[in-house]
Formats: C-alpha cells, sequence, structure tokens
C-alpha cells in the first residue's frame, strides 16, 4: 500500500517502533517501507524488524529491495467484513507514485459540510481531473460491500425458509395423527385416558422429529464452517440462532401432534370408531 507522510496520524495508528515517512522519502532516496504489527510477528518473530529487507510482487515481477523503517499497529485494511487483519507493507507514494490516489481528511465537524467546499478546491486546481466523492469512511465501506443490506436480505429469506419449515412439519405431524383418530377411538373406548393418548401421539410424533434435528443440526455445524470467513462476530455455531431454529420446528412438531390428537379426543369413540 502506498501512503503519504500524514498518513498513520490520520487513521489515528500507532507507530510502534522505528519512524514515520518524512518528506526525504523521495525517488532519488534509498527505498525504504513500514511493515504492520502482523507482518512483523509473521515473519520475524524473534528479531527486530527495523532493518529487514524485503521486497513485493507486482502480479509476476519482483520489484526492488526496500529496508523496513517502521512498525505500525494493526489497521483493517482488505477485509470486507473487518474482521482479519492481514500482514501489510506501507511504502511511500513518493517513491513509487501511481496514477490515481484516495486523499483523506479528518475533521470535527461534519464530512457534508466539507464535501462542496473539497470539489470547489480540487476544481481550481484541476477542471479536468475525475474526482470520486467525497465521502465518509463509513459510506465508502458500505458502498464498497454492503454488509448491512444483504444481511438483512439473507435474515429475511432464512426466517421465511424457517416459517415454510415450521409449517411443513407441523402439516406431516398433524396428517400423521388425524390418520389415527379410529385408532385414538378404540384405545379410549378400552379406557385410555387424556394422558395415555398424548403420551402415544407425542412420542410417535416428536421422536422422529428429534432425530430429524439433531441430524440437522450436526449438518448445519459442519457446513458453516464453509461460511465462517463471511460471518461478522458470530460462530459458524452459534448457539442462539441454533436454538431458535430448533425451538420452532419442535413447537411446529408439539403443535402438530397436540392439535389434532385433543380434537381427536373431544370426538366420541363410536363416532371415531366409523372414522376413515
Amino acid at each position: 500500500m502506498k501512503i503519504a507522510p500524514p498518513y498513520f496520524r490520520t487513521v489515528r495508528a500507532s507507530l510502534l517502533s522505528g519512524r514515520e515517512f518524512n518528506d526525504t522519502d523521495v525517488a532519488s532516496a534509498a527505498p525504504v517501507a513500514i511493515v504492520n504489527q502482523q507482518l512483523a510477528r509473521q515473519f520475524w518473530p524473534r528479531e527486530n524488524p527495523i532493518g529487514q529487507q524485503l521486497r513485493v510482487w507486482d502480479v509476476k515481477t519482483p520489484q526492488r529491495w526496500v529496508t523496513v523503517v517502521g512498525v505500525v499497529s494493526n489497521i483493517v485494511q482488505n477485509d470486507m467484513n473487518r474482521q482479519r487483519i492481514d500482514p501489510v507493507v506501507y511504502l511511500p507514494y513518493r517513491q513509487q507514485p501511481g496514477g490515481g490516489a484516495w486523499i483523506l481528511v479528518r475533521t470535527r465537524d461534519a464530512a457534508t459540510r466539507l464535501t462542496n467546499a473539497m470539489r470547489r478546491e480540487v476544481r481550481a486546481l484541476d477542471p479536468d481531473l475525475p474526482m470520486y466523492g467525497p465521502m465518509s469512511i463509513v459510506d465508502r465501506m458500505e458502498r464498497f460491500w454492503d454488509t448491512r443490506f444483504y444481511g438483512s436480505l439473507f435474515l429475511i429469506f432464512a426466517a421465511i425458509a424457517l416459517l415454510l419449515a415450521a409449517i411443513g412439519l407441523y402439516t406431516v405431524v398433524a396428517h400423521s395423527v388425524r390418520q389415527r383418530t379410529q385408532e385414538i377411538g378404540v384405545r379410549m373406548a378400552v379406557g385410555a385416558d387424556a394422558r395415555d393418548i398424548l403420551t402415544l401421539v407425542g412420542r410417535q410424533g416428536l421422536l422422529p422429529s428429534g432425530v430429524g434435528l439433531v441430524v440437522g443440526l450436526a449438518a448445519a455445524v459442519l457446513v458453516n464452517r464453509v461460511l465462517a470467513s463471511e460471518l461478522v462476530q458470530v460462530s459458524p455455531s452459534d448457539p442462539i440462532s441454533l436454538a431458535v431454529a430448533s425451538a420452532a420446528l419442535m413447537g411446529s412438531a408439539l403443535l402438530g401432534c397436540l392439535v389434532p390428537a385433543r380434537r381427536a379426543m373431544r370426538v366420541d369413540p363410536i363416532v371415531a370408531l366409523r372414522h376413515e
């Protein structure tokens, strides 16, 4: 990453050792670099990074060797989910200038107040210069990858899928219990009470649901590990999410057992015996 000398002060990164870039780090000077703490720990865990040499690669072309002159605190640079710290090499922009640049400005006022003023100043310098922004860092990150929008969208889809699964499970269990109306009538006719009927229906209705739920939870934990890189501050085996989904499905199965069973128990045994 190519930066100007005030970059670390602007983003409030801490210089841990060595020095920052300055105005003497130009193309004719010795090539230098600053690394973040993650890179220093990874490549020089028991050595002093200051004075070490490294070089970066432009696709398949190696660049010139540079000397490390400073180590700074870690900053999330490349992860769209803002949870992974990558090793980063900072190079002085004046030694390796590029075709474009981002200008960071720290202000105590609202960022929207500076938008028109910054546009006027840039236009005064070069009316033909293309300009993207200005915008706040928060807006820039959201435009880069709108996590809130996609997160809300996936939440809605997940809620709909859970609702459909609960309705489907209730329907299947309720249909299975209704088919046993005649059996329930026979049992009541020979002396079975409400507790016996509910125990029978609950055992045969909830047992398959429980087995399926255990298998589904195990599969969910395994599959969610593939999505671990896309989750933000949530474990692939998040207990709250799994508990809510399990409670919804088991509640649907329980209703599917109780509602038709209680309805069948209110029917006269003679009528139930004639039920087909």
